[in-house]
């Protein structure tokens, strides 16, 4: 991969526990394969302290803050306070929330009520929602009802639309499901995001709905420290700089070049997560 390209990885979990004993080594890594845009988003209250930590040290890097599904009930109480403070210039996104019907670690009830709260700050700020959703086997109950509880929220409103003006209001981050799924999210105005989750036997619609996101919904993202893909260097640990794999997969199934597609998609990064940090030129080593 080409060092010069401008790497995007719009979901990478540095401030995670498996990193703790080489994070520099793996920024250090992830700034030689070229990385220009890196979000760090967050789990849980302790996660979304550790992303504020890092970016704040790391300056060119972006934070989330949420509380994801799995979280919806043990971490309800501490949600407000944690809310509270997602208009620190560092926070670019609000999440990752969303529906997970695969694990069910919180009743339906409260994963729909913690992504409502979310909504809710995300239109407040005008800040998008990174979105997770996955069903279990085939199943699209997870999907369906993430579609349900974004069109009956204030996010496909008149006050979302004037909160976002022509920015996307959501990320599917590291997309799942059938292309059905994936033009409904379209057609409410999110982007797209793909993670090593496309190498994937049981993904392998994706390799047939990739083709008709425009190209100016597409992001590309690794989710570490989770869904390492075939050719990272650590099958047990994916790792930001491993975005350079995901990125050939899709400029291959696009028929794009890696080059077009590199540049595309950091534009697209800075158009739905806007900074009101100065940039500089996007380079980590003059941020």
């Amino acid at each position: 991969m080409n060092p010069r390209l401008p790497l995007t990885d719009a979901h990478g979990h540095l401030q995670a526990e498996r990193f703790d004993a080489d994070r520099e080594e793996v920024i250090a890594r992830l700034i030689a394969a070229g990385a220009t845009r890196l979000l760090v988003p967050s789990w849980s209250t302790e996660s979304s302290r550790g992303a504020l930590e890092i970016v704040r040290a790391n300056p060119w890097m972006d934070a989330a803050i949420g509380i994801h599904p799995h979280h919806a009930t043990d971490e309800a109480h501490e949600r407000a306070a944690l809310l509270e403070g997602a208009d620190a210039p560092e926070i670019v996104a609000i999440g990752e929330t969303g529906i997970d019907t695969k694990r069910n670690f919180a009743p339906i009830a409260d994963q729909v009520a913690n992504l409502e709260a979310h909504i809710e700050v995300a239109v407040q700020l005008g800040k998008p929602l990174i979105l997770h959703c996955r069903s279990a086997g085939d199943a699209d109950d997870a999907q369906r009802q993430l579609i349900k509880t974004l069109n009956e929220s204030p996010i496909t409103s008149a006050r979302g639309r004037a909160a976002f003006q022509d920015r996307p209001p959501f990320i599917l981050h590291s997309a799942s499901g059938s292309a059905e799924y994936i033009s409904e999210g379209l057609a409410l105005g999110g982007v797209v995001s793909l993670s090593g989750l496309v190498f994937r036997p049981e993904e392998r619609a994706t390799a047939d709905w990739v083709r008709s996101i425009p190209l100016d919904r597409l992001l590309t993202e690794t989710d570490a420290p989770w869904l390492a893909m075939p050719g990272a260097p650590d099958p047990n640990r994916n790792e930001p700089a491993n975005v350079a794999l995901t990125l050939a997969w899709i400029a291959e199934r696009r028929d794009e070049s890696i080059e077009f597609l590199a540049e595309a998609i950091s534009t697209n990064y800075d158009r739905v997560f806007p900074r009101s940090r100065p940039r500089t030129d996007g380079s980590p080593r003059s941020a």
